[in-house]
C-alpha cells in the first residue's frame, strides 16, 4: 500500500483549473519532485497536500487515512518555504526548538532532539547565533532542522533553495539529499529547476498546465521523454529532420549523406527527431558522420560547448569533454551518435 496517495485531486478557481485530476502514489521514504514552469500547478498541489488549500475534487490519503479536509496543524507535516521565516529575536537553538516547546515536550528531551538535529545539519557550533549572524545556507539549514526536529510524517519543500547563489545552491542540494536519506523522511519538493529535481529525486513528476506530463526516475525521463514538453523542459536538445528508410530489414534514418540506424516500426518522410547535445560525438579523423562547420565554441572548464552550422536545418549544439586539437571557427567536422540516443515523436 502507498504511503501517500493523491487520488484525482483537482483545484478550480472560478473558471480556471489550476490542477486537473492529479493522481500519484508515493512510497514511504521517497524523495519526489514536482517539476514544471511557473503556473503549472505544482505549488497549488503542494498546498493541497499541506492542507492550506482544499481540493475541489479528489482525495488525499496518508497511511490509509483520508486527510483531504484535515487542518494543516493536525497533519504533522514539516514545511520549508522560499523564505525561511525564522524568528529574528531567537537564536538557532530557540528557533529549532520552538515547535517542540509548543507541543509541551519535556525540556531534557527537547534539548536532546535539537542537539541531534543540529549535528545532522552541521550547525552545532552555531546554536547560539541569531539568524542575522548566519549565511543564507546556514539559515536554510536551520529552517530544515526546525521542520525535521519533531520527526514529521512528511516534509514539504516549496522552492527552498531558490534564494541561494549558484555555488551555495549546489552544495545545499547535496546536503539536503544526505539529510533526507539519513532521516528517511518522505519528502515532496516543488521546483522549476530541472537540475535540482534530477539531482535530488527518486522520482520526478513533470507538470504542465495543471496536468501530470510524465512521472519517472530522473535518468529515465531525461533519456526517454514521453512528450515534446518533457524533452524540451528537461535540458537542451537538437532538432533535426530526415527520412526513415528500410534497408535489409533495418530501419535507417537518412539525413543528407549521413545514415544512422533508428528504432522504428515503419518508413516515413521528413521525420523530426532530437538528439541531446552531450550525446553527439565529434569526428575529425575521417568523414564519417553529418558534415557541419564550427560556428562558435565556448570553454566552460569541465566541458566545451560547440555550435555547428549546416546548410540545412538549425544549428547543432554539442557538449563534449573530449580533448581535441583546437577546432577553429570555420573548420568542418563530422557529427554522429548512437541509434539509442535518437528521440523521435512521429507526427511532430
Amino acid at each position: 500500500m502507498s504511503y501517500l496517495s493523491l487520488k484525482g485531486i483537482t483545484k478550480q478557481f472560478d473558471d480556471f483549473t489550476a490542477v486537473k485530476n492529479f493522481n500519484l502514489d508515493i512510497k514511504q521514504g521517497e524523495f519526489i519532485s514536482l517539476l514544471g514552469p511557473s503556473g503549472c500547478g505544482k505549488t497549488t498541489t503542494l498546498q493541497m497536500i499541506g492542507g492550506f488549500t482544499e481540493p475541489t475534487e479528489g482525495s488525499i490519503v496518508l497511511e490509509g487515512k483520508d486527510i483531504t479536509f484535515t487542518k494543516p496543524n493536525k497533519r504533522d507535516f514539516g514545511i520549508v518555504f522560499q523564505t525561511y521565516a525564522l524568528f529574528p529575536h531567537m537564536d538557532v537553538f530557540e528557533n529549532v526548538s520552538f515547535g517542540l516547546a509548543t507541543r509541551k515536550i519535556p525540556k531534557e528531551l527537547i534539548k536532546e532532539k535539537v542537539n541531534n538535529i543540529l549535528a545532522l545539519v552541521k550547525l552545532e557550533q552555531f546554536k547560539h547565533r541569531y539568524p542575522a549572524e548566519l549565511s543564507g545556507g546556514q539559515r536554510q539549514r536551520v529552517a530544515i532542522a526546525r521542520s525535521l526536529v519533531y520527526e514529521p510524517s512528511l516534509l514539504l519543500l516549496d522552492e527552498p533553495l531558490s534564494n541561494l547563489d549558484a555555488k551555495l545552491r549546489e552544495n545545499m542540494q547535496i546536503e539536503l539529499r544526505e539529510i533526507q536519506q539519513k532521516t528517511g523522511t518522505t519528502t515532496l519538493l516543488v521546483t522549476h529547476d530541472q537540475q535540482e529535481a534530477m539531482a535530488l529525486s527518486d522520482r520526478v513528476v513533470v507538470m504542465n498546465s495543471g496536468n501530470i506530463e510524465q512521472v519517472g526516475k530522473p535518468q529515465f525521463i531525461y533519456n526517454n521523454p514521453g512528450s515534446f514538453f518533457t524533452l524540451d523542459f528537461l535540458g537542451k536538445s537538437n532538432k533535426l529532420s530526415g527520412d526513415i528508410l528500410l534497408d535489409e530489414g533495418k530501419y535507417i534514418l537518412k539525413i543528407e549523406d549521413f545514415s544512422s540506424e533508428i528504432k522504428a516500426k515503419e518508413t516515413s518522410s521528413n521525420v523530426t527527431f532530437y538528439v541531446r547535445p552531450e550525446k553527439i560525438k565529434i569526428n575529425i579523423d575521417n568523414e564519417i558522420g553529418l558534415k557541419a562547420k564550427v560556428k562558435s565554441k565556448l570553454f566552460l572548464g569541465i566541458y566545451v560547448v560547440y555550435v555547428f552550422s549546416r546548410a540545412k536545418d538549425d544549428d547543432i549544439l554539442v557538449y563534449t569533454q573530449e580533448k581535441f586539437r583546437d577546432i577553429e571557427v570555420g573548420e568542418n567536422a563530422y557529427l554522429n551518435w548512437q541509434p539509442s540516443d535518437i528521440i523521435c515523436f512521429l507526427g511532430d
